[in-house]
């Protein structure tokens, strides 16, 4: 399951498993929340994960509006998609994995990367941590003018 702020495309999440169910992607979006705050509106597909009771009830609880995507329309959730399609050409393809283990480290070390050096030409061309730094001086100076 992977996690991607559409504004900055910062991978926020990367869950590894054998399976993913929505009582797992709750205590994943909780852990992101702890650290980011709970988003207004979060884009999903319609998988079982995705449309469990759980997870219905955590949106609620938590004011956050679930955006399904159309059935079988995964261009209606683009970034996601581009997302998944790098993690795929440049980890999963290039890497053996032996255990869940060191699918999970080598994955969290691809986040890494991908979040504090690979460069984005949507944000012009800046990584996606350096994009919310910058993004972030800028409300402080605005805020103090």
């Amino acid at each position: 399951m992977t996690i991607v702020d559409n504004f900055s495309r910062e991978s926020l999440a990367i869950e590894v498993g054998h399976g993913i169910i929505g009582e797992r992607v709750v205590r994943v979006l909780d852990r992101v929340a702890a650290q980011r705050g709970y988003p207004r509106m979060i884009r999903v597909d319609n998988g079982p994960e995705f449309t469990s009771r759980v997870l219905d009830q955590w949106a609620y609880l938590n004011g956050v509006e679930m955006d399904f995507i159309r059935p079988g329309k995964p261009t209606d959730n683009a970034f996601i998609e581009a997302f998944n399609g790098r993690l795929r050409q440049e980890c999963l393809n290039q890497h053996w994995f032996f255990s869940l283990e060191d699918a999970k480290e080598k994955i969290q070390r691809w986040r890494q990367e991908y979040n504090a050096v690979r460069p984005h030409s949507s944000l012009g061309n800046l990584a996606p941590l350096e994009f919310v730094q910058r993004s972030q001086l800028a409300l402080v100076k605005e805020a103090r003018s």
